[in-house]
């Protein structure tokens, strides 16, 4: 496009912008406006021209006159930039507010006389709706007190979050003791993140889910031929977290062939390659975790007490969600936003009537069998609020049984719970794990705990 094109076609131009375009002149008149202005202001051409600019209202441009009211705008104060930038609120002909993003040039000759200012006017109203709605939600997840991943401020967690705190400052061993799903991992991770230890590795291991021989291998690695299926060195966990920490899950379940040897990186800070004799120094802070009571263990003889005394130089109890109602509330507004954000879907909350289910409930798989039941009333739920029927079988059969929500000893509500989960999944194992939010290998041992026999629940 030649020159005289784009004078001859600058209207054109201007009038293809998203943007809207006023030309003003040193007096502060309109003198001409393009098609995106008319638009935004709800101003024709017409209406506005001849008009002082401060038929828009800006606020940006009041304050000026309050400051200065013998200076009509700042932009054309002697030795002021010729170039303003501001965001302000404009209103419209029918009396609305625009948020908008003003720039401003000052206009000059070849001498330098000022000739006028040309400003553009850009909608930023659904950015400003997105800031208010960031700034909403960053207010309310501030409200939960979150603490590494833990929510809650019930005087129980709270007291889980100073002991942590101070575990973080040693390098002795700390055992986490609580029921499934309480958040022993992520209260392990918290000690690892605020300790001396958190720019080395985190490495972490289920001791429930191998057998002795594969966690054995886990845990201190092999070499090449020590047993079938080893085609090459590898190593294990505690030389993959040398510098760092080590997390143990359900430490109780070790086979006592393993607590041995345990126990010898515990008081050696060595461990050897099952195949190997040669002994490889470690640097390892352990922290492990159970569910069980290992007092009662080491009765039974199925732990060894040495391997306890270790261990349990710095204990913390992560106390049942039970025993944390008050942070029922908290939780489930965390869960359902995280839900909103992953699924797409326009579900607020839930239900007076449901959150009353939810503090009533025992909630024997703890936090982790809230956020399943939560996520299934998501796949369930459309829109709106969350109400009882939405609620996963379980919570809802032993919601409405009365004295059996709070009530009883916590073996039978874990009991009962077990049974309803697996008659609703008609007996299949890793389906009823899902639904009370814990591993299938806890299911089995809690059918063989209770004495439960599958096909006898299913056909009942």
């Amino acid at each position: 496009m030649k020159n005289e094109d784009i004078s001859r076609y600058w209207k054109r131009i201007i009038n293809t912008m998203n943007d809207g375009l006023m030309l003003i002149s040193a007096e502060g008149t309109i003198l001409m406006v393009n098609k995106s202005f008319e638009r935004l202001t709800g101003y024709s051409a017409e209406e506005a021209i001849g008009q002082p600019c401060t038929l828009l209202a800006c606020d940006a441009c009041e304050q000026t006159l309050q400051n200065r009211p013998g200076d009509w705008c700042k932009l054309f104060l002697p030795n002021h930039p010729d170039m303003r930038r501001c965001r302000c609120g404009i209103v419209r002909k029918d009396g609305t507010c625009l948020a908008a993003l003003k720039n401003a040039s000052v206009l000059r000759d070849d001498d330098g006389t000022v000739l006028g200012a040309v400003e553009t006017i850009t909608d930023i109203s659904e950015i400003d709706r997105l800031d208010q709605q960031v700034e909403l939600l960053s207010r309310q997840l501030s409200d939960y007190r979150e603490y590494h991943g833990i929510i809650g401020t019930s005087p129980a967690i709270r007291k889980v979050f100073q002991v942590v705190e101070k575990a973080a400052q040693s390098n002795a061993p700390v055992i986490i003791s609580g029921e499934s799903g309480t958040g022993k991992e992520l209260v392990a991770r918290a000690i690892h993140e605020r300790g001396q230890r958190k720019s080395g590795p985190y490495v972490q291991l289920n001791c429930a889910a191998l057998n002795a021989a594969l966690l054995e291998s886990e845990l201190f690695g092999h070499i090449k031929g020590a047993f079938t299926g080893a085609y090459r060195h590898r190593k294990g966990r505690f030389e993959a977290a040398d510098g760092g920490s080590i997390f143990l899950d359900e430490i109780g379940d070790i086979p006592l062939s393993v607590q041995v040897k345990l126990l010898r990186v515990l008081e050696n800070k060595q461990i050897e390659r099952v195949g190997d004799h040669r002994s490889v120094d470690v640097d390892v802070r352990i922290i492990s975790a159970t569910h069980q009571n290992l007092v009662n263990l080491i009765e039974q003889q199925q732990f060894r007490e040495d391997l306890y005394f270790r261990i349990n130089v710095i204990p913390i109890r992560i106390p049942p969600l039970r025993e944390r109602k008050e942070d029922i509330p908290l939780l489930v507004n965390s869960f359902v936003q995280r839900l909103q954000a992953r699924t797409g879907k326009a579900i607020t909350g839930l239900t007076p009537e449901a959150l009353q289910h939810f503090m009533d409930y025992a909630w024997p798989g703890n936090i982790r069998e809230l956020k399943s039941a939560l996520e299934y009333a998501f796949v369930i739920a459309e829109k709106g609020k969350i109400d009882i029927a939405h609620l996963p079988h379980p919570v809802a059969e032993t919601s409405a049984m009365g004295g059996a929500r709070t009530g009883g000893r916590d073996g039978s509500r874990e009991k009962q719970a077990l049974i309803a989960a697996l008659r609703e999944t008609h007996g299949n194992q890793t389906q009823a794990a899902r639904l009370l939010g814990i591993n299938r290998v806890t299911v089995w041992n809690r059918m063989r705990k209770y004495g439960i026999d599958i096909q006898t629940v299913v056909a009942g």
